[in-house]
């Protein structure tokens, strides 16, 4: 007897075909999704599985991933030592306030196959960089400077201040003119190619004032006091080529004489093509002889013993007057010739400028009216006829 319920066969084979066709079409979605995953994570040389665990973790965190951990833009000197893992390297970030999730940043560089490119060294980092920075910027360790930047018409103290606000540079202002100052060790090659003296004409030792060639360096990292003194005498080597020496040498001039006049056309000139003028200026008067007087050897002279700036104001009583004075033997009012040496570090356009002055019948030089920094130039007549020379 035949039990079996009319039809229930068919019902059976068509939930059962139904059920496979769920199945299949759960698997079909599942390998597409799952395929689509590792399309969207895929990194070569990455386990697909750890390339979607990594990418998930990324996507999520992604606003983190690019936030800096603070606002404070100074460097702060990193280091990464030999053996350091990616994990080492990132607690070291955290301690020091340059990250703020250490599995995140470890969790970058795997990802991006950077953990195995993080290289041993000393690092600049700020906290205003992003872990994508910061993981990039340690691949290289080569590219990691120390900016140090000097202006045109800085005396070495100057130079020294900006040395004590760089927090990258191992050594002090101090140390600095101690190593470049009055009585320091000039290096030999360098002292004789320039023709400083082994004494200067006010019986002081000479220095390398002048010779600081101003630039925006990018100083390697650890860099010592001595160092950075060759550095910057390189600089001034690379731009003061033999060429200026063979008309140096064709005017009748060492190069240090150069240098010392440049400097004072670098602090006279405002405007940069009136400098060969102003240069003309002096060597008129160089040759007739007579005295430079010129301004920025009394502030030289007074130094920052008045206001505490290095280019103090100066009055009347300045010029003729030897009270605040401290370097009375640099004033070209009470001094005739140059000064004893350079008052300031010129860049190569004041240099240039005395090397290539024009000829010109100016012995004088006044500010002009339009206070737009120009000077209105004086021959010896001119002069004598605009004695009480004024702005209307």
């Amino acid at each position: 007897m035949n039990n079996t319920v009319p039809g229930s066969n068919s019902m059976w084979k068509t939930a059962r075909t139904l059920l496979i066709v769920l199945v299949l079409s759960g698997l079909l979605i599942g390998c597409v999704v799952v395929g689509g995953l590792y399309l969207w994570a895929r990194q070569e040389g990455l386990n697909p599985v750890k390339a979607i665990q990594l990418r998930i973790s990324l996507s999520l965190n992604n606003d983190e991933l690019n936030t800096p951990a603070g606002s404070d833009p100074t460097y702060r000197q990193f280091e990464v030592y030999a053996g350091d893992t990616a994990s080492n390297i990132a607690l070291n970030l955290v301690d020091m306030g340059l990250i703020t999730d250490a599995d995140l940043f470890v969790d970058y560089v795997q990802y991006h196959q950077l953990d195995s490119q993080l290289e041993a060294g000393t690092y600049y980092l700020r906290q205003t960089q992003t872990i994508p920075d910061i993981a990039r910027a340690l691949t290289d360790a080569s590219a990691a400077t120390v900016p140090f930047l000097t202006l045109e018409g800085w005396r070495i103290e100057q130079i020294a201040e900006v040395i004590d606000t760089n927090p990258l540079l191992n050594f002090t202002g101090a140390d600095f003119l101690a190593t470049v100052g009055p009585g320091a060790g000039i290096p030999p090659e360098f002292k004789v190619q320039v023709g400083i003296p082994d004494v200067l004409g006010n019986g002081q030792p000479p220095s390398l004032e002048g010779f600081l060639f101003p630039a925006t360096y990018k100083l390697k990292p650890g860099i010592t006091v001595f160092e950075l003194r060759d550095t910057m005498l390189d600089t001034f080597n690379q731009y003061v080529t033999d060429d200026l020496y063979q008309k140096a040498a064709q005017q009748g001039f060492t190069m240090y004489d150069v240098v010392t006049l440049a400097s004072i056309v670098e602090r006279e000139a405002v405007v940069a093509d009136e400098a060969p003028v102003i240069a003309s200026v002096y060597l008129n008067r160089l040759r007739l002889p007579m005295k430079l007087d010129a301004d920025p050897t009394v502030q030289y002279a007074i130094g920052n013993s008045r206001d505490g700036s290095w280019w103090p104001q100066i009055t009347q009583a300045d010029y003729y007057g030897t009270d605040g004075l401290p370097n009375q033997s640099y004033s070209t009012y009470l001094n005739e010739g140059l000064p004893p040496g350079p008052i300031a570090s010129p860049g190569l356009a004041s240099i240039t400028a005395v090397l290539d002055a024009p000829p010109t019948e100016y012995y004088y030089f006044r500010a002009g009216c339009d206070g737009d920094g120009r000077h209105v130039f004086f021959t010896l007549e001119q002069q004598a006829d605009h004695a009480d020379f004024t702005c209307s």
